[in-house]
């Protein structure tokens, strides 16, 4: 599964769509597919079809299109099609999608045609595009005069489907300083993994009823954001004031790269 894009394509600066990308193997892996991992053999499960496992794994699907839809913006499924994938198991996604609320499910094959395997998919967006020029139904979740906290909970709680939230004397004690600093009205970001709608990276499909573990807060004054960060999770470290790519360069002689060691 991918986060949505949102397609401003026919009324300007206005979001007027979102496109998501879905995968039979993605789906497959929130159906109750065995673990995937870097140099290990993909399991059968994954290229042998299996319409159950597709069937639970849309749940994933479901509530990504009703999260979006929950913003105002209309939705369009781009279905990324791969060799290994049967037509019964991409008609069950197809299915799935409109009946969640989908404007439009398209199943796509630039993975192997280029541009022309996604011909499709780009005139379902300007259709979509088009009929929803004006964009007047997008909506923010939250008002921005609520409590950092309470924005927070309602990430969790109506976007994840959190039971709750529960806060580290740490984010406590950071929330209550950047409010005091005059940042309290300021967007959360949240950072967790992008593996479930929890923090648990292996609960798949749809979970609800978790608590959501904040563990720190951080403020990102230029950007404009509180950035959340939910458990332990881990920021990528900034780049140093000289990066590597300085000394990335092509040997002209020989032809070869220099400077990745």
């Amino acid at each position: 599964m991918s986060h949505p894009v949102l397609a401003p394509f026919s009324s300007g600066l206005k979001p007027n769509a979102a496109v998501i990308v879905a995968t039979i193997r993605a789906l497959k892996l929130h159906g109750g597919g065995p673990p995937v991992k870097p140099g290990q053999r993909l399991d059968n499960a994954y290229t042998d079809e299996n319409t159950d496992m597709v069937t639970a794994g849309c749940a994933n699907l479901v509530r990504h299109i009703q999260n979006t839809k929950a913003f105002g913006i209309p939705v369009i499924i781009a279905i990324n099609s791969f060799p290994t994938d049967t037509p019964a198991e991409l008609e069950i996604v197809r299915l799935a999608s409109i009946a969640a609320g989908a404007e439009d499910a398209v199943v796509c094959s630039h993975h192997s045609q280029g541009g022309a395997g996604a011909v499709a998919l780009g005139m379902a967006v300007d259709k979509v595009c088009q009929a929803n020029s004006a964009a007047t139904d997008f909506k923010m979740l939250y008002p921005g005069e609520l409590s950092v906290k309470e924005k927070i909970t309602k990430i969790a709680v109506d976007l994840y489907r959190a039971g709750g939230v529960e806060f580290s004397e740490k984010a406590e004690e950071q929330i209550a300083m950047f409010t005091k600093q005059g940042f309290g009205h300021l967007p959360v970001c949240m950072a967790k993994t992008q593996y479930s709608f929890s923090h648990e990276a292996d609960l798949k499909g749809a979970p609800e009823g978790f608590t959501l573990p904040v563990g720190e807060v951080r403020l990102s004054a230029g950007a404009g954001f509180i950035v959340v960060l939910v458990g332990a999770f881990p920021t990528i470290p900034g780049l140093p004031t000289r990066p590597q790519y300085y000394e990335i360069d092509v040997d002209v002689v020989t032809g070869k790269i220099v400077g990745l060691s």
